[in-house]
């Protein structure tokens, strides 16, 4: 009997957006241009309202806003009563997972075809929640889910990837739970000690398509070592990271509870602190000095399904999480820069925008909340030329959110409307349809 076929990952990705959503490659770049119109645009740079906005979309990107003339087309789009925003960036997403009382046993009883349909659909859902661009920690599926909607196989925010984390042996990145022998990895793997162990770890996963470095510079929550904040990397591990990355011209983003770990990711150079749960202010005061970006990934606290987890498992959550809000409500008073992120996996894909709200709640404003999630994030991802504002030259990712988010901050978990690329993915209230006709 011949052997099985094995399809490529890319391939999984483009037949599970088959099951998920509707093929939405085209020829936008030959496209006449889209007008579309509403009530408000908040200016996430000014941060004010601009009342009326008339926003031209031609091949992708943002002609013109408010134009001393506008183009002649067909396409038009009057959303009426509601508020434009810029597409929203989640920096800590991992689309191929969601937690269960299953996921600790996946490992060994599903295969990459499982979680490329999972990464999929999430993607699909992380999308018309609003959120247009992700840097996502999930493997080779996120290496190929970030080409498959690049090439227009799979409806999905765009995907910055990591490919696979590194860590310490028997560390937070490294698998365990299971029998010695058992899903066993190594330096390929992202599982590295040392520093010359690092540097090949770093150079194989941007050959094999990473973006980004993601580290476990502490232990953590979601797996067996005891320790929910004990530092795992050396300080001299972390800088041989650091220092290869930079050389390819990739940054780090380094998963860190405990206050020593932070302390060392951060005089390592790392750009980002994932999660940040046990920041001092000696901490808070390097982070703010040395431009080091906090991903708080705070709501999870109020929504991971404590019922669902490992006893062992469940009493880091306990410990850690009560102290991690304090921690985020001192970053905030101290001036370390905030940038979103989710960690969506944890809790349901599509309700990221939760985070929001947490952080206001902590002491942010609306508006630097929603710098976060758009200008801030785009700094963070060296791409503040083309994402995170509704400005000429900018990609066309527009969303629309029924009242004004300065006011409710609670109206960004509810889009109406959202664009990526110029196109146009979520279009909900019958008032707001389309129209073809002349402006």
């Amino acid at each position: 009997m011949p052997a099985p076929r094995r399809f490529p990952l890319v391939t999984l990705l483009a037949l599970a957006a088959s099951v998920v959503g509707p093929d939405f490659a085209g020829a936008q770049e030959e496209a006449p241009p889209v007008v579309v119109r509403a009530a408000r645009l908040l200016d996430v740079v000014a941060g004010g309202v601009v009342e009326d906005p008339v926003v031209v979309v031609r091949g992708g990107r943002i002609e013109a806003v408010n134009p001393a003339r506008i183009p002649e087309t067909d396409r038009h789009i009057d959303l009426g009563d509601v508020t434009l925003v810029p597409g929203f960036i989640d920096l800590h997403t991992h689309l191929a997972f969601q937690i269960s009382g299953e996921s600790f046993t996946r490992r060994v009883t599903d295969t990459p075809a499982d979680f490329a349909y999972d990464a999929a659909r999430h993607a699909r859902i992380t999308l018309m929640a609003g959120f247009t661009t992700v840097r996502d920690f999930g493997g080779d599926i996120t290496v190929a889910l970030g080409e498959a909607v690049t090439a227009g196989d799979v409806p999905g925010p765009r995907v910055f990837p990591s490919r696979n984390p590194l860590g310490i042996t028997g560390g937070h990145c490294d698998v365990t739970g299971f029998a010695p022998g058992i899903v066993e990895q190594g330096v390929e793997d992202g599982v590295a000690d040392g520093p010359w162990e690092v540097v090949q770890a770093v150079r194989y996963q941007i050959k094999h398509g990473a973006t980004w470095i993601k580290t476990c510079a502490t232990a953590g929550v979601l797996s067996f070592e005891a320790s929910v904040g004990a530092q795992q990397y050396t300080f001299e591990e972390l800088e041989a990271m650091v220092e290869e990355a930079a050389r390819h011209g990739v940054k780090v983003a380094a998963h860190a509870h405990g206050t020593e770990g932070i302390k060392a990711a951060v005089r390592a150079g790392v750009a980002t602190i994932e999660h940040g749960s046990m920041l001092d202010d000696e901490a808070v005061a390097m982070m703010r000095e040395r431009g080091t970006y906090l991903v708080p990934t705070t709501y999870l606290a109020d929504a991971i399904p404590l019922d669902q987890l490992p006893a062992p498992i469940r009493a880091k959550a306990e410990e850690v999480l009560p102290v991690a809000r304090e921690s985020v409500r001192r970053a905030i008073a101290g001036g370390v820069p905030i940038a979103f992120g989710t960690d969506a996996a944890v809790y349901p894909h599509g309700d990221n925008a939760k985070e929001f709200g947490v952080l206001v709640g902590l002491g942010m404003s609306e508006l630097d909340a929603l710098r976060s999630a758009t200008t801030v994030a785009a700094e963070v991802l060296d791409r503040a030329d083309e994402l995170g504002q509704i400005a000429a030259g900018f990609r066309a990712d527009i969303v629309a959110l029924p009242g004004n988010p300065l006011e409710d901050i609670t109206v960004t978990e509810r889009p109406v409307f959202v664009m990526k690329d110029g196109h146009v993915f979520r279009h909900d209230a019958a008032e707001t349809a389309a129209r073809t006709s002349a402006p």
